[in-house]
This record gives C-alpha cells, structure tokens and sequence, in this order.
C-alpha cells in the first residue's frame, strides 16, 4: 500500500510538472517584466495555504532571503553611461529620443552614482510586507512571543533589508525578542564564500550538462537598442555590443529605484521578454557553478532546525539575509520546484527554474509543524510566498516528515563535501 501511495504521489507531481511547464511562458506573456530576472521587483502574491494535516500546527521558521530592491550593484554601469552619453550629446550624435534620455539621465545622475547597491524605499517595504505576511500566515509561531535569530551578510543592503524585516515583525507582536547580528561569526548561515569567513572552503565549480549541447538552442536576434538612442556610434566610448548591454541593464533597474519612463521609446518590456530564455539560460548557468558553495548555508538550516526539535534552543525563527548569488544556487542544491533537474537539452530549461524566482527580495521559508503526543515532524517550503515542491519522497505534499528531509538533505551535502578542493 505504501509503494502505492508513493507511485501515486510520483505520477501527481509530473502532472503538476507538465502543467507548470505549460504555464511559463503564459505567465510570461502576462507579465513580461518577469524577463528582467533577478531585477524583478517582489510580487506579492495572495496564494491559497494547504491546510496542515489534522492535529499539526506550525512552530518554527527557517528562513533565507534576498535583500530587497537597490540602485545598480556596481558603479560602472552608472558612470558609462554618463561618460557616453555626454559625449554623444557634445558630439550631437544622439536621436531626438536619445537626447530625451539624456535630459532625464543627467537630472538623476548624481543620485544613481550615490545610490550605487543601496537598498531603495521599494526594497525596505518589500521587506517589511513579506515579513508581515509571514507573521499573518503562521501566527500560531509568534503569537505567544520568543527569540527569533537574524543574521546577514556584511552588505549594508542586506543589513538593512534585515532590519525593515525585524521591525516589521516587532511591530506585529511586541513580545517577540529579535537578535539581529551581521558579523564573521555567522558568515557560513548566509555568504559562506565570503573572503572574511574564517570557515571559508572551497567547493568546486562546474557546468549544468546542457553546456554541451548549446548548439541546440537557437538564440533569439539581440535587440539594437543602440541605433534608437545614437546617430552614430563612432569615436563613442565602448563598443556598440557593451552598449546596448549597459542600456538594457538600465531599464530592468528603473521599477526598483522608482524611474520608470527615463528610457521611453528606447525598449520595451515586451522586447525584454523576447530575450528571456537566453537570459534565463545565462542565469542558471551561473547560478549551478555555485551550488555546491551554499552547501554551509543547508547545514545552518539543518542543523538550527535540529536545535529547536533537540530543546536545545527555544527559537521561534531563524532568518538570514543575503544574495541572489546564494539564494539562486540553493534553491537549485535543494532542488525547489524542480531547479535540480539539470536537463541536457537547453529548450527545457524554462521548465525547471525561471530567474523571476530570484527576484529582488527573493525568499525560502520553511515552516516546520508538530502535533500534540507525537514526535513526528513536517516541513513545509515555500518560495515567494507559494508552497514549493521538493525531491523528497512524501505522501502528503506540500508536507514533508523532517526525518525524512534531513536525510535527503545531509545525503546531498555529504556528497558536495566530497568533492571539495583539497
């Protein structure tokens, strides 16, 4: 009976695969600001919670999340581009929409080049709405009160983007007591690779299998996005490829720094959205290579869950706050919604991960859940915000038995570790 219920559970996840894989483009199509990837602003989303099975109720969080939205990451994008367009304006090589762009660049170009990789007002209440909903969905966790742990990276985004999300949660319930501690005792919890991490080691990188076969996947015709803002593009710094990069760059920044309509006439969304699947491929390429690297950060979840459930803590919460380029390749080692798949054909990739899920303020949330008399314990993962699957075995998805959870996933670390550069 058991085998029974297991292949039933197997045969309904690959039909909710074959559905999800109809959906993305769908999705895509209705919002095409999802091609911006990993500059996609976080979307709310009022998404239904299965009820926990009978007795069970929710306990304790562990939680890793992204900072929220910011000014560009670097410096350099901002300071090409006043150099550039400065001198295409002296050298009147601009179209009229091109001079339009240059009137609405040079009027906020001092804040952008001060606002380099600062989190924005939008990032500090993304933050601040994910954790409310957070308290909202599992009151049960926080009503009473307690110690909650937040660590973060030594960014100052990420820093705050923690901060928005403690007083945010104080806010809900005065009684909760909350450590927020950004330090290079807690770097293996968040960015384990950090130079400053005195526990630092070195996992190796490598390429998802479809790397060998990207003949197969026919690129889309990149935009020109350079011909609508410059007359000519001779004696201009740069070259015309770097250029349109950096201008496209821009625009998927602007929802998050709140300067919509600085390059109108110059991209469009829907034109993004043609881009998307090289992008996305560019993404998870990236993303793979550090899979193994954030193998610190499942241990520190592991091993803060174990804990709680051993008494030797009386946490309600662990959060961390980091990076896209740690949240993406753990949402891949723990195999989220199917980002683990590695395909060798690089047309199926949009099937198993999209890089929207790594968006600003990007989250995975586990709640774990107990019942009165039984030492038996479910997780439960979400990520932003909606019940996510996982390739552990169960009968009751979204739950999973923790036993079982921490099986899979000290399998998967042990088998990481083994491969790290002696």
């Amino acid at each position: 009976m058991k085998k029974y219920f297991l292949s039933l559970f197997l045969l309904c996840m690959a039909v909710l695969a074959i559905a999800q894989n109809n959906n993305v483009l769908n999705e895509l199509k209705a919002d095409p600001r999802k091609a911006y990837g990993t500059d996609y602003p976080y979307l709310f989303v009022d998404a239904p919670q299965t009820k926990a099975p009978k007795g069970y109720e929710a306990f304790y969080i562990s939680h890793y999340g992204r900072h929220g939205s910011r000014y560009y990451w670097a410096d350099f994008l901002y300071k090409q581009l006043d150099t550039l367009m400065t001198v295409a304006h002296d050298r009147q090589q601009l179209t009229p929409t091109g001079e339009a762009f240059y009137r609405k660049f040079m009027d906020c170009k001092d804040e952008l080049k001060t606002g380099v990789s600062e989190l924005t007002q939008l990032g500090w209440d993304q933050h601040q709405g994910i954790a409310r909903r957070m308290y909202n969905n599992f009151p049960e966790v926080f009503r009473k009160g307690g110690d909650v742990m937040a660590v973060s990276s030594l960014v100052g985004r990420c820093v705050l983007s923690m901060a928005a999300f403690c007083l945010e949660l104080k806010q809900c319930n005065p009684k909760i007591e909350i450590r927020e501690q950004s330090s290079r005792f807690t770097l293996d919890a968040v960015v384990p690779d950090d130079r400053q991490n005195p526990n630092r080691v070195k996992y190796p990188k490598d390429k998802p299998r479809y790397e060998q076969h990207r003949d197969l996947f026919k690129a889309p015709k990149p935009l020109d996005l350079v011909s609508r803002v410059f007359t000519s593009t001779e004696g201009l710094p740069g070259k015309p490829e770097r250029l349109n990069n950096s201008l496209r760059d821009l625009y998927t920044t602007l929802p998050s720094i709140h300067h919509e309509g600085m390059m109108e006439g110059i991209v469009t969304d829907e034109e993004i959205a043609s881009q998307w699947e090289a992008s996305n491929l560019g993404t998870y390429s990236w993303l793979f290579a550090g899979r193994l690297q954030v193998i610190p950060i499942l241990k520190d979840i592991l091993s803060k869950a174990d804990d709680v459930l051993q008494g030797r803590t009386q946490r309600l919460a662990d959060l961390r706050f980091g990076h896209d380029s740690y949240l993406g390749p753990l949402t891949i080692l723990m195999g989220i919604n199917g980002a683990d798949k590695d395909p060798e054909d690089p047309n199926d990739m949009k099937y198993y991960y999209q890089n929207w899920e790594t968006c600003m303020a990007s989250n995975i949330q586990l709640i774990f859940y107990r019942k009165r008399g039984s030492d038996d314990i479910l997780v439960k993962c979400m990520l932003n915000g909606m019940e996510a699957q996982l390739p552990v075995p169960t009968q009751q998805y979204p739950y999973y038995r923790w036993t079982d959870f921490k099986q899979f996933y000290q399998q998967r670390c042990q088998e990481g570790d083994a491969k790290i550069e002696k």
